[in-house]
Formats: C-alpha cells, structure tokens, sequence
C-alpha cells in the first residue's frame, strides 16, 4: 500500500533505509528460513551487521554510533519487512546499549559499549523469571555484598539472545525488604563462575531467536558491575520501558504495511470462479478497512516515533501505541492469512510464520493487560 507522506522521517533516514536494506536482503533474508530450522542467528551475522553500521544506532560516535532513534527505527522497519524475527539486534541496540549508556560509569561505557556497536559483544536483558513476567516487582533473583563483590542467585526465563549474550544486565533485589525500592541492575559477563544457561527454549514462533532460561549460581558479580545507584533498579527500568514499547508498535505497523501489499498482490493474481480473487466486494471491503486502519496507525506510531525523538515520548502514549499496534497487527495479518487460503498455511507463503510470530507482541514488552491498566491510570 502507499503509506502516508512521512514526515518524521530526514533525508538522511531514507539514505540509511538504502543501506540497511540492501544489507538484510544480501546477508538476512535469505539464510532467515535455514536459521528458523537452527534455532539460532549466526553471531557472524552480528559481526557484520556491525561493521555495515547497524547496531546500536543512537550511540555517540565515540562508542560507535553517531545516529539517532530514526535511524534505529529503520533498521527495524526494513527487518520486518522481510519478517526478520530471528534476529535480535533491536533488543541489542535500542534496549541492553541505552540502559549502559544511561546508567553506566564512564569505564563500563568505554568496556563494552564500542564492542556492542562492532558486533562482538551481544547484549540481553534478563527481568522475567518463571514467577515473575509483566509484574516486574515480584522477582526472586536476590543479590548480597561480600566484599567488593555482590553474590548473584537466581534464575531468568523467555530471555532474548540468552544464548550469545556475552553481556547481560540482571535485575535483581539487593534489599528484598524494600521491595519495588529494592532491587539493583547489575551486568553479569559470560564466563563468570556460576552463570549457566539452558538450550534454546523452543516456541512457537520467532524460531530463530535464541531464547534462554539463565541460571546464577553464587555468581561473583563486581560491585563496578552494577548500573548506577544501589537499589534505584526499578525507577531505570520504567524509565526505559517507554522505547521498547515503542519498538514493538514500529515494528507491528511495518509488518501490517508489508502483508497488506503482498496480500494485495495475491488477491489480484489468484483465481476463484474464474475471476480474481480481489474482484470480490467481501474480498475488497475487507482489504480497504485493513488499509484504512493500516494508515491511521502508520500515523499514530510516526506521532509516537517524533515525540520520541523530542524526549517527549511519556509511558502512557507507548502504552497506547503497544497496545493498539500489537492487537491490529495480530487481526489484520489473521484476515491476510485468511485470503491466501490453504496457501496461506503454508510456510514458503510467509504469511503463516509471520502470523504465529506477531502473537508474543501482544505478550513481550508487557503485556497488554498491562497497558491498558497503565492507560487506565490517566483516565
């Protein structure tokens, strides 16, 4: 579909979208179905992602980056047009690098931010626990100074890149008496004596993405590990919690856009009782409310991406951008599926893995039960 005239957008995002997309059409789209079947994203990948200047866009040029959230947001665009879910760069990049460069001493930056921006170090973030998903206050994972060391216990879930991770930022509670007030950042590197990590956890959908349950064991973390102030964990982690909502609603929106046209294509082309199947008014009342919807949530999330980029973005506008982006693109692309028939279900189609893939969005990031107990605060 002709998408609405982007304004958010510069000149220099659309030179970058060139770039970034001949790149995941050379080196992504067409290893994506080999690496669903692996379970795995090479880290080769990684590694040149990063020196054609795709990861972590929005740092400063110093540590590698030299590009702001639109440049990010494209890199996310052009990975959902191809249905790219196995690859976990925006995790990397708009979530785990942010929260260094926010919240980390000047020596953490300088340790690991340039490798996170090559591609040598993956970065994951590791909140949810087998008790504890959107309700971010009820983990378990506890940590207690020793020295100059805290002591790490526990165990995370459904953590993105948990196999690659080289770096991951563990929240865990360093008072348990305070609760919410309690709990501390703290960056857990591979190879520290009592980190282990599972298999690959499998699931339905996003097949290539390494996802991991982690387990910490005694695990002597540095008191120079741990990501800004004592016990002010929580407070960061709303505070971030903004764009990675955001990011899914970026994400949700390209990926409508991109079926939307390729069901277009297949409407047109398939024949049923000897016409196309788009000559059928069911067939294009249904794709025009599909675009109708499509473009006002382009619009919406653009809105959302400019406040971002002014820091004006609050958590109850991604609330509301998560929250309808997520639902819409689980509706419309089961309404996309539906059109392309039994062909739909097949998995060379790209429909049908593009339909399981989009029902976590509604779960990650929050849930949306979640969202709409924040929006309903600012009723």
């Amino acid at each position: 579909m002709q998408a609405p005239h982007r304004t958010v957008l510069r000149e220099d995002h659309e030179q970058f979208r060139v770039q970034v997309r001949r790149f995941v059409e050379r080196e992504i789209a067409p290893f994506h179905a080999q690496w669903e079947e692996q379970g795995l994203v090479p880290q080769s990948v990684w590694r040149k992602a990063g020196e054609a200047g795709l990861l972590c866009c929005t740092l400063p040029p110093p540590y590698g980056g030299g590009g702001d959230f639109g440049h990010s947001a494209v890199v996310i665009e052009e990975l959902a047009r191809v249905n790219a879910t196995g690859v976990g760069f925006s995790l990397h990049s708009d979530v785990v690098a942010p929260y260094l460069l926010a919240y980390g001493s000047e020596a953490q930056q300088q340790r690991w931010l340039p490798r996170m921006a090559s591609g040598e170090l993956i970065g994951a973030i590791a909140m949810t626990e087998p008790d504890a998903g959107s309700d971010v206050k009820a983990v378990r994972t506890h940590a207690r100074v020793e020295g100059d060391h805290y002591v790490l216990n526990g165990q995370k879930t459904y953590i993105s890149n948990g196999i690659h991770a080289g770096l991951v930022i563990v929240v865990a509670k360093t008072d348990p008496q305070l609760a919410a007030k309690g709990m501390s950042l703290l960056c857990v590197e591979d190879g520290m004596p009592g980190f282990s990590r599972s298999s690959p956890m499998r699931k339905i959908g996003l097949k290539g993405q390494d996802t991991a349950e982690l387990f910490f064991q005694d695990v002597r973390v540095p008191l120079t590990n741990r990501l800004g102030e004592e016990n002010k964990g929580f407070g960061y982690l709303m505070h971030q919690l903004a764009q990675e909502r955001l990011i899914i609603a970026i994400r949700a929106a390209a990926s409508i856009e991109t079926f939307l046209d390729r069901t277009l294509a297949y409407t047109r082309d398939r024949k049923a009782f000897g016409q196309s199947v788009f000559s059928y008014q069911n067939t294009r009342f249904r794709l025009a409310e599909a675009k109708a919807q499509a473009t006002m949530l382009r619009v919406f999330v653009d809105h959302c991406l400019e406040l971002h980029l002014q820091g004006q973005l609050n958590a109850e506008r991604a609330a509301m951008a998560k929250l309808n982006a997520s639902e819409m693109q689980n509706k419309l692309l089961d309404e996309f599926l539906q059109m392309h028939g039994g062909q739909g279900y097949m998995v060379e189609s790209g429909i049908g893995s593009a339909w399981v893939d989009a029902r976590i969005a509604r779960i990650y990031g929050g849930s949306n039960e979640i969202m709409k107990e924040i929006i309903a605060r600012g009723l």
